[in-house]
């Protein structure tokens, strides 16, 4: 009885040792797999910290391309504040290529389907090949694969400016371009191709001079990091910057063909020069928007406060009632404007718009009050009766004046000599043949005068009213024709 159970324990320990070796075989067939995959087409002595073999002192040569799949997240009103220049962010998302040459890959044509000269293998292989490391610099955030990632990233990139828990440092992130968002291709000819799907929000300093017509040149730098000039250069392809057909901006027009442009730049931090590859995409800003919003409003404002020269001063009510509308409403439409860019320190286009249309509506309102002034004046000398009056009514009841048609005739005749003016040879009607006076409603200073040829009564303030029907909108419109010549000579 006790042989029959030790003879079960053993065939069931067998069992088990049998199960186990299984499992360890098939652990040891998937490791063996995963870990010779690159074995296929790299030598045993193959060290990936170190570049390909090239010609005595020439640089391992590295094509680089961009294919821009769109461009948006242009924020001009939330700008860092950055060694006293204004940083404007605006979002990228592209497809990167990489290609060199990696003469030490030992690739057997086995890999390769028929009628085919290349192999796409997987990202892990990318791992252990030797790469560059260019990375952008003037990049705060940047990342791989799907662009909503870079749209989550900008909103915290936001929401940490606005909580005031935002650090330049914590938003430049380097962008090594290495992830598993990518694929590599294999060539016959041992060319290695790295491609990728990534997303970079990209700084550009901005000038708003010529604002709303502005043009904003915003450079992308792609730069080696660890690999200085003599040991990997980095140049443009043939394909270059690429972008989408179907790409449209809200309110730029992105200029093209885009500048492309390879240097060697200095870095003091890492103490030597670093190939640099440069495209600058130039934004121009859509006037449209700003012609139907801006500029016709205002313009429309502005000849409305024109009206108010035709309006005479009994309508005291209505035509300040008018300016002060004109002039509040121009107020209102600019201090709205003003919210969607950056409080810089220098004086815009849009400024200088918004001065002249202010100034000529104020400048109304300032004729307005001058002819107000000289009217009081007028009706002053026109309304004024003599303060004798009073002793003349009494001295005629107690029959010291003959009747009272003798003093209004007096009275008639002392207001003719005082609108009739007074020439050489006429005997003036306010003495009794003394010498003529200088007529004083001829000078300047006088609020009303009698046209000599027509013999008309003028008064100033109506005079003034009449030019300015000319002169205000004369002067605005010698304001645009210099406006906009000079607006657009400097934008183009």
């Amino acid at each position: 009885m006790l042989g029959k159970y030790n003879k079960k324990a053993f065939i069931s320990l067998g069992l088990t040792f049998i199960l186990m070796w299984i499992s360890e075989a098939e652990d040891a067939h998937v490791n063996y797999n995963y870990t010779t995959k690159p074995r296929v087409v790299l030598p045993p002595n193959y060290v990936k910290e170190m570049r390909p073999p090239s010609r005595k002192g020439s640089p391992v040569i590295v094509d680089f391309s961009i294919f821009v799949v769109d461009i948006n997240s242009i924020n001009v009103e939330d700008m860092d504040f950055s060694q006293s220049l204004y940083i404007c962010v605006f979002r990228v998302d592209m497809f990167i290529h990489q290609r060199w040459m990696e003469s030490r890959l030992e690739i057997s044509d086995d890999i390769f389907e028929e009628g085919d000269d290349y192999v796409t293998l997987l990202p892990e292989f990318f791992d252990n090949l030797w790469q560059p490391d260019p990375y952008f610099l003037n990049s705060k955030i940047a990342g791989f694969g799907s662009p909503y990632i870079s749209t989550t990233s900008l909103l915290r990139y936001k929401d940490e400016r606005e909580t005031k828990n935002f650090h330049l440092d914590k938003a430049l992130k380097i962008a090594t371009l290495t992830h598993k968002f990518t694929s590599v291709t294999l060539y016959k000819n041992k060319t290695v191709r790295y491609a990728a799907r990534m997303h970079a929000i990209i700084a550009c300093q901005m000038e708003f001079q010529l604002y709303p017509m502005d043009i904003q040149v915003c450079p992308i730098y792609i730069e080696s990091f660890s690999s200085n000039n003599q040991k990997v250069k980095l140049r443009w392809s043939d394909s270059g910057v690429t972008l989408n057909p179907e790409l449209k901006l809200l309110q730029y027009n992105l200029g093209q063909p885009l500048e492309l442009e390879e240097s060697d730049g200095y870095m003091p931090e890492k103490v030597g020069n670093f190939s640099r590859l440069t495209v600058y995409f130039r934004f121009e800003r859509q006037i449209g928007h700003h012609l139907i919003q801006t500029f016709a409003p205002s313009s429309l404002v502005v000849m409305l406060s024109w009206f108010s020269f035709w309006l005479g001063l009994d309508a005291i009510p209505g035509r300040v009632t008018l300016l002060v509308t004109c002039m509040l409403t121009l107020v209102t439409m600019f201090t709205g404007l003003r919210a969607d860019i950056p409080p810089v320190a220098y004086v815009k286009a849009l400024d200088l718009w918004m001065a002249g249309c202010m100034v000529s509506v104020f400048a109304a309102l300032a004729e307005f009050v001058v002819v107000k002034v000289l009217d009081v004046q007028y009706q002053y000398q026109v309304n004024r009766i003599p303060k004798v009056l009073p002793m003349r009514i009494s001295n005629m009841e107690k029959g010291q004046c003959a009747t009272v048609a003798s003093w209004e005739g007096g009275a008639v005749r002392s207001r003719k000599a005082t609108q009739t003016p007074t020439t050489p040879g006429q005997t003036s009607l306010q003495g009794n043949g003394g010498p003529p006076k200088p007529a004083r409603r001829q000078s300047l200073l006088s609020v009303a005068w009698t046209d000599t040829d027509t013999g008309v009564e003028k008064i100033m303030w109506r005079e003034i009213d009449k030019v300015s029907r000319a002169v205000f909108p004369i002067l605005f419109f010698v304001f645009v024709l210099l406006y906009w010549p000079i607006l657009l000579m400097k934008s183009s």
